[in-house]
Protein backbone atom coordinates (compact mmCIF):
# COMPACT_ATOMS: atom_id res chain seq x y z
CA UNK A 1 0.00 0.00 0.00
CA UNK A 2 1.42 3.39 -0.97
CA UNK A 3 2.01 6.15 1.53
CA UNK A 4 -0.64 8.22 -0.22
CA UNK A 5 -3.26 5.50 0.21
CA UNK A 6 -2.30 4.99 3.87
CA UNK A 7 -2.57 8.72 4.50
CA UNK A 8 -5.99 8.86 2.84
CA UNK A 9 -7.17 5.85 4.88
CA UNK A 10 -5.98 7.48 8.11
CA UNK A 11 -7.76 10.73 7.21
CA UNK A 12 -11.00 8.80 6.67
CA UNK A 13 -10.55 6.83 9.92
CA UNK A 14 -9.98 10.00 11.94
CA UNK A 15 -12.75 11.97 10.25
CA UNK A 16 -15.31 9.28 11.18
CA UNK A 17 -15.00 10.41 14.79
CA UNK A 18 -15.34 14.18 14.22
CA UNK A 19 -19.01 14.55 15.19
CA UNK A 20 -18.85 12.57 18.43
CA UNK A 21 -15.57 14.26 19.42
CA UNK A 22 -17.16 17.67 18.76
CA UNK A 23 -20.04 16.69 21.04
CA UNK A 24 -17.60 15.65 23.77
CA UNK A 25 -15.52 18.83 23.48
CA UNK A 26 -18.68 20.97 23.40
CA UNK A 27 -19.88 19.43 26.67
CA UNK A 28 -16.43 20.02 28.16
CA UNK A 29 -16.00 23.61 26.94
CA UNK A 30 -19.53 25.04 26.60
CA UNK A 31 -18.53 26.72 23.33
CA UNK A 32 -19.39 25.49 19.84
CA UNK A 33 -16.45 27.36 18.29
CA UNK A 34 -13.91 26.26 20.90
CA UNK A 35 -15.18 22.69 20.52
CA UNK A 36 -14.48 22.75 16.79
CA UNK A 37 -11.01 24.20 17.44
CA UNK A 38 -10.34 21.50 20.05
CA UNK A 39 -11.37 18.72 17.66
CA UNK A 40 -9.24 20.12 14.85
CA UNK A 41 -6.28 20.25 17.25
CA UNK A 42 -7.04 16.67 18.36
CA UNK A 43 -7.12 15.32 14.80
CA UNK A 44 -3.93 17.17 13.83
CA UNK A 45 -2.12 15.80 16.91
CA UNK A 46 -3.40 12.29 16.14
CA UNK A 47 -2.31 12.52 12.52
CA UNK A 48 1.18 13.73 13.46
CA UNK A 49 1.74 11.12 16.16
CA UNK A 50 -0.04 8.16 14.58
CA UNK A 51 3.26 6.30 14.13
CA UNK A 52 3.48 6.21 17.96
CA UNK A 53 -0.02 4.76 18.32
CA UNK A 54 0.65 1.19 19.42
CA UNK A 55 -2.92 -0.09 19.19
CA UNK A 56 -3.12 -1.11 22.85
CA UNK A 57 -6.44 0.76 22.96
CA UNK A 58 -8.91 1.43 20.16
CA UNK A 59 -8.36 4.39 17.85
CA UNK A 60 -11.52 5.92 19.35
CA UNK A 61 -10.19 5.67 22.91
CA UNK A 62 -6.87 7.16 21.84
CA UNK A 63 -8.64 10.09 20.19
CA UNK A 64 -10.70 10.71 23.32
CA UNK A 65 -7.52 10.75 25.40
CA UNK A 66 -6.02 13.39 23.10
CA UNK A 67 -9.27 15.40 23.06
CA UNK A 68 -9.51 15.28 26.86
CA UNK A 69 -5.97 16.63 27.22
CA UNK A 70 -6.71 19.39 24.69
CA UNK A 71 -9.85 20.41 26.60
CA UNK A 72 -8.16 20.26 30.00
CA UNK A 73 -5.40 22.53 28.66
CA UNK A 74 -8.02 24.97 27.34
CA UNK A 75 -9.81 24.93 30.72
CA UNK A 76 -6.62 25.45 32.74
CA UNK A 77 -7.39 29.17 33.11
CA UNK A 78 -10.47 28.20 35.13
CA UNK A 79 -12.99 29.92 32.88
CA UNK A 80 -16.59 28.74 33.10
CA UNK A 81 -19.32 29.64 30.65
CA UNK A 82 -22.73 30.59 31.97
CA UNK A 83 -26.28 31.66 31.21
CA UNK A 84 -27.48 35.12 32.30
CA UNK A 85 -29.47 33.63 35.20
CA UNK A 86 -26.29 31.99 36.52
CA UNK A 87 -24.71 35.43 36.96
CA UNK A 88 -27.37 37.92 38.04
CA UNK A 89 -30.85 38.23 39.52
CA UNK A 90 -33.81 38.82 37.18
CA UNK A 91 -34.33 42.44 36.19
CA UNK A 92 -37.78 44.04 36.55
CA UNK A 93 -38.95 45.43 33.23
CA UNK A 94 -38.91 49.00 34.57
CA UNK A 95 -35.14 48.68 35.18
CA UNK A 96 -34.28 46.75 32.02
CA UNK A 97 -31.00 47.80 30.41
CA UNK A 98 -28.98 46.02 27.72
CA UNK A 99 -25.44 45.56 29.05
CA UNK A 100 -23.27 43.21 26.97
CA UNK A 101 -20.55 40.98 28.40
CA UNK A 102 -17.65 39.46 26.43
CA UNK A 103 -18.31 36.42 24.22
CA UNK A 104 -16.28 34.10 26.45
CA UNK A 105 -18.77 34.69 29.29
CA UNK A 106 -21.60 32.82 27.67
CA UNK A 107 -22.65 29.25 27.15
CA UNK A 108 -23.04 28.98 23.38
CA UNK A 109 -25.72 27.26 21.29
CA UNK A 110 -24.80 24.47 18.91
CA UNK A 111 -26.56 22.84 15.93
CA UNK A 112 -27.60 19.28 16.77
CA UNK A 113 -26.06 17.95 13.56
CA UNK A 114 -22.56 19.07 14.57
CA UNK A 115 -22.51 17.22 17.90
CA UNK A 116 -25.01 14.34 17.75
CA UNK A 117 -23.74 11.39 15.69
CA UNK A 118 -26.34 9.11 14.14
CA UNK A 119 -27.17 6.22 16.48
CA UNK A 120 -29.74 3.46 16.14
CA UNK A 121 -30.47 2.95 19.86
CA UNK A 122 -33.32 5.34 20.88
CA UNK A 123 -32.23 5.35 24.53
CA UNK A 124 -28.65 6.25 23.58
CA UNK A 125 -29.94 9.01 21.28
CA UNK A 126 -32.14 10.41 24.06
CA UNK A 127 -29.23 10.58 26.53
CA UNK A 128 -27.04 12.31 23.95
CA UNK A 129 -29.75 14.87 23.19
CA UNK A 130 -30.54 15.56 26.85
CA UNK A 131 -26.85 16.03 27.63
CA UNK A 132 -26.48 19.04 25.30
CA UNK A 133 -29.55 20.90 26.57
CA UNK A 134 -28.76 24.33 27.94
CA UNK A 135 -29.68 23.62 31.58
CA UNK A 136 -27.55 20.47 31.70
CA UNK A 137 -24.68 22.21 29.93
CA UNK A 138 -24.84 25.06 32.47
CA UNK A 139 -24.71 22.52 35.30
CA UNK A 140 -21.67 20.82 33.73
CA UNK A 141 -19.87 24.16 33.75
CA UNK A 142 -20.05 24.18 37.56
CA UNK A 143 -17.86 21.07 37.77
CA UNK A 144 -14.06 21.14 37.93
CA UNK A 145 -12.68 20.07 34.53
CA UNK A 146 -11.62 16.51 35.50
CA UNK A 147 -14.94 15.83 37.24
CA UNK A 148 -16.65 17.15 34.12
CA UNK A 149 -14.69 14.71 31.95
CA UNK A 150 -15.48 11.78 34.26
CA UNK A 151 -19.19 12.56 34.35
CA UNK A 152 -19.45 12.92 30.56
CA UNK A 153 -17.45 9.77 29.85
CA UNK A 154 -19.29 7.64 32.44
CA UNK A 155 -22.86 8.99 32.36
CA UNK A 156 -23.25 10.29 28.81
CA UNK A 157 -20.92 8.08 26.78
CA UNK A 158 -21.31 5.01 29.06
CA UNK A 159 -17.60 4.23 29.38
CA UNK A 160 -16.57 1.76 32.09
CA UNK A 161 -14.76 3.15 35.13
CA UNK A 162 -11.64 1.17 34.15
CA UNK A 163 -11.65 2.74 30.67
CA UNK A 164 -11.96 6.25 32.12
CA UNK A 165 -9.19 5.54 34.63
CA UNK A 166 -6.88 4.42 31.82
CA UNK A 167 -7.76 7.48 29.72
CA UNK A 168 -7.08 9.90 32.61
CA UNK A 169 -4.05 8.00 33.92
CA UNK A 170 -5.61 7.45 37.34
CA UNK A 171 -7.29 4.71 39.41
CA UNK A 172 -10.80 3.28 39.27
CA UNK A 173 -11.31 4.43 42.88
CA UNK A 174 -10.38 7.98 41.90
CA UNK A 175 -12.78 7.90 38.94
CA UNK A 176 -15.63 6.60 41.12
CA UNK A 177 -14.94 9.28 43.72
CA UNK A 178 -14.92 12.04 41.08
CA UNK A 179 -18.18 10.71 39.63
CA UNK A 180 -19.81 10.69 43.07
CA UNK A 181 -18.78 14.32 43.71
CA UNK A 182 -19.94 15.39 40.25
CA UNK A 183 -23.34 13.72 40.75
CA UNK A 184 -23.72 15.45 44.12
CA UNK A 185 -23.01 18.85 42.56
CA UNK A 186 -25.54 18.27 39.79
CA UNK A 187 -28.14 17.02 42.28
CA UNK A 188 -27.93 20.39 44.05
CA UNK A 189 -29.04 22.07 40.84
CA UNK A 190 -32.73 21.32 40.49
CA UNK A 191 -32.87 22.76 36.97
CA UNK A 192 -30.64 20.35 35.06
CA UNK A 193 -33.50 19.19 32.87
CA UNK A 194 -36.82 20.14 34.41
CA UNK A 195 -37.35 23.08 32.06
CA UNK A 196 -36.81 20.98 28.98
CA UNK A 197 -39.10 17.97 29.08
CA UNK A 198 -39.05 17.65 25.30
CA UNK A 199 -39.97 14.39 23.58
CA UNK A 200 -37.83 13.04 20.76
CA UNK A 201 -39.51 13.17 18.34
CA UNK A 202 -41.88 15.89 19.51
CA UNK A 203 -45.28 14.62 20.60
CA UNK A 204 -48.49 16.06 19.14
CA UNK A 205 -49.06 18.48 22.03
CA UNK A 206 -45.53 19.88 21.69
CA UNK A 207 -45.90 20.27 17.91
CA UNK A 208 -49.14 22.19 18.41
CA UNK A 209 -47.52 24.38 21.09
CA UNK A 210 -44.72 25.32 18.66
CA UNK A 211 -47.21 26.03 15.86
CA UNK A 212 -49.14 28.35 18.19
CA UNK A 213 -45.87 29.99 19.25
CA UNK A 214 -44.84 30.71 15.65
CA UNK A 215 -48.27 32.15 14.87
CA UNK A 216 -48.22 34.33 18.03
CA UNK A 217 -44.63 35.54 17.50
CA UNK A 218 -44.91 36.28 13.78
CA UNK A 219 -48.23 38.03 14.46
CA UNK A 220 -46.64 39.76 17.47
CA UNK A 221 -49.77 38.86 19.43
CA UNK A 222 -48.75 39.38 23.06
CA UNK A 223 -52.06 38.05 24.41
CA UNK A 224 -51.61 34.78 22.51
CA UNK A 225 -47.94 34.59 23.52
CA UNK A 226 -48.78 35.14 27.20
CA UNK A 227 -51.09 32.13 27.08
CA UNK A 228 -48.17 29.95 25.93
CA UNK A 229 -45.67 31.03 28.59
CA UNK A 230 -45.27 29.30 31.95
CA UNK A 231 -45.76 31.61 34.94
CA UNK A 232 -42.03 31.18 35.72
CA UNK A 233 -40.86 31.43 32.11
CA UNK A 234 -37.40 32.92 31.60
CA UNK A 235 -36.15 35.04 28.68
CA UNK A 236 -32.43 35.57 28.06
CA UNK A 237 -30.57 37.50 25.35
CA UNK A 238 -26.80 36.85 25.33
CA UNK A 239 -24.50 38.75 24.94
CA UNK A 240 -26.63 40.95 27.26
CA UNK A 241 -26.73 39.93 30.91
CA UNK A 242 -30.35 41.04 31.26
CA UNK A 243 -32.86 38.27 31.89
CA UNK A 244 -36.58 38.51 32.48
CA UNK A 245 -38.87 36.35 34.59
CA UNK A 246 -42.57 35.76 33.95
CA UNK A 247 -44.95 36.45 31.04
CA UNK A 248 -45.74 40.04 32.06
CA UNK A 249 -42.13 41.25 31.93
CA UNK A 250 -41.29 39.14 28.85
CA UNK A 251 -44.18 40.39 26.73
CA UNK A 252 -43.76 43.87 28.20
CA UNK A 253 -40.16 43.93 26.97
CA UNK A 254 -41.14 42.59 23.55
CA UNK A 255 -43.77 45.30 23.07
CA UNK A 256 -41.45 48.15 24.19
CA UNK A 257 -37.66 47.70 23.81
CA UNK A 258 -38.23 44.79 21.43
CA UNK A 259 -41.02 46.39 19.38
CA UNK A 260 -38.90 46.44 16.20
CA UNK A 261 -39.33 42.64 16.05
CA UNK A 262 -43.00 43.00 15.07
CA UNK A 263 -43.60 41.37 11.68
CA UNK A 264 -40.67 38.93 12.05
CA UNK A 265 -40.24 35.54 10.41
CA UNK A 266 -39.16 32.30 12.12
CA UNK A 267 -37.41 29.32 10.48
CA UNK A 268 -37.12 26.08 12.50
CA UNK A 269 -33.66 24.88 13.58
CA UNK A 270 -32.44 21.93 15.64
CA UNK A 271 -30.36 23.36 18.47
CA UNK A 272 -29.05 21.89 21.73
CA UNK A 273 -31.44 18.95 21.56
CA UNK A 274 -34.34 21.40 21.75
CA UNK A 275 -36.76 23.09 19.35
CA UNK A 276 -35.47 26.41 18.07
CA UNK A 277 -35.92 29.05 15.43
CA UNK A 278 -33.83 31.37 13.33
CA UNK A 279 -35.43 34.76 13.96
CA UNK A 280 -35.39 37.28 11.11
CA UNK A 281 -36.81 40.74 11.68
CA UNK A 282 -37.97 43.21 9.01
CA UNK A 283 -35.16 45.03 7.21
CA UNK A 284 -36.36 48.62 6.67
CA UNK A 285 -33.39 49.49 4.42
CA UNK A 286 -33.16 46.54 2.00
CA UNK A 287 -36.66 45.12 2.40
CA UNK A 288 -37.26 41.50 3.30
CA UNK A 289 -35.82 40.23 6.56
CA UNK A 290 -32.48 40.40 8.31
CA UNK A 291 -31.02 37.94 10.90
CA UNK A 292 -31.73 38.88 14.51
CA UNK A 293 -31.36 35.82 16.78
CA UNK A 294 -31.17 32.08 17.15
CA UNK A 295 -33.99 31.22 19.55
CA UNK A 296 -33.85 28.13 21.78
CA UNK A 297 -37.11 27.10 23.45
CA UNK A 298 -37.47 25.01 26.60
CA UNK A 299 -40.94 23.54 27.01
CA UNK A 300 -42.54 21.52 29.77
CA UNK A 301 -46.09 20.67 30.78
CA UNK A 302 -47.59 22.22 27.66
CA UNK A 303 -45.98 25.63 28.23
CA UNK A 304 -42.80 27.47 27.22
CA UNK A 305 -40.51 27.66 30.24
CA UNK A 306 -37.39 29.09 28.59
CA UNK A 307 -37.04 31.53 25.70
CA UNK A 308 -33.35 32.06 24.94
CA UNK A 309 -32.30 34.45 22.16
CA UNK A 310 -28.67 34.35 21.02
CA UNK A 311 -28.17 37.65 19.27
CA UNK A 312 -24.66 37.47 17.79
CA UNK A 313 -25.99 36.61 14.35
CA UNK A 314 -22.72 37.11 12.37
CA UNK A 315 -21.42 34.09 14.35
CA UNK A 316 -24.55 31.97 14.75
CA UNK A 317 -26.25 32.11 11.37
CA UNK A 318 -23.23 30.80 9.40
CA UNK A 319 -22.73 28.08 12.05
CA UNK A 320 -26.31 26.91 11.43
CA UNK A 321 -25.94 27.28 7.62
CA UNK A 322 -28.72 29.88 7.63
CA UNK A 323 -29.21 32.52 4.93
CA UNK A 324 -28.16 36.07 5.83
CA UNK A 325 -31.24 37.60 4.21
CA UNK A 326 -34.81 36.50 3.56
CA UNK A 327 -36.79 37.94 0.67
CA UNK A 328 -40.35 39.04 1.39
CA UNK A 329 -43.20 36.68 0.52
CA UNK A 330 -44.71 37.47 -2.92
CA UNK A 331 -47.84 39.06 -1.46
CA UNK A 332 -45.72 41.21 0.89
CA UNK A 333 -43.53 42.33 -2.04
CA UNK A 334 -46.62 43.32 -4.01
CA UNK A 335 -47.99 45.31 -1.06
CA UNK A 336 -44.67 47.16 -0.75
CA UNK A 337 -44.49 47.94 -4.49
Amino acid sequence: MSDGTATADLDVALEKHRTELTGYCYRMLGSSFEAEDAVQDTLVRAWRSYDKFEGRSSLRSWLYRIATNVCLDMLAAGKKRARPMDLTEPTPLAQAALSPRPDHTWLEPVPDARVLPAVTDPAEAAVARESIRLAFMAALQQLPPKQRAVLILREVLAWRASEVAELLGTTVASVNSALQRARATLAERADTGAEAAVSDPLDEEQKQLLERYVKAFEGYDMTALTALLHEDAVMTMPPFDLWLLGPTDITGFMSTMGASCAGSRLLPVQVNGLPGFAHYKPDPEKGGFTPWAVQVLEISGGRITGFHCFLDTPRWFPLFDLPLHLDPEPDEAEQGA
